[in-house]
């Protein structure tokens, strides 16, 4: 196994919340964002958001988000 296999397998161990930091701090360490990702994104939030404005789906309070990822 090379490094990427062995890091891969410890983050997998990790809980959720922590593997989002990991998540956050490589996204925030790339140095220059995709424009064709930043596009696919875009066009994904204005689909959520006209979900959202037509109630499609419920929203959720952050705090009730939030409470699934914390360490008891």
């Amino acid at each position: 196994m090379g490094i990427i296999d062995d890091l891969v397998n410890q983050i997998e161990k990790l809980p959720p919340s922590d593997r989002a930091q990991i998540v956050d701090a490589v996204i925030r360490d790339m140095a220059s964002p995709d424009p064709q990702i930043d596009k696919v994104w875009a066009k994904e939030a204005s689909i959520r958001w006209g979900d959202y404005k037509q109630k499609k789906v419920k929203a959720i309070p952050y705090e009730e988000v939030l409470s699934k990822y914390k360490r008891t």
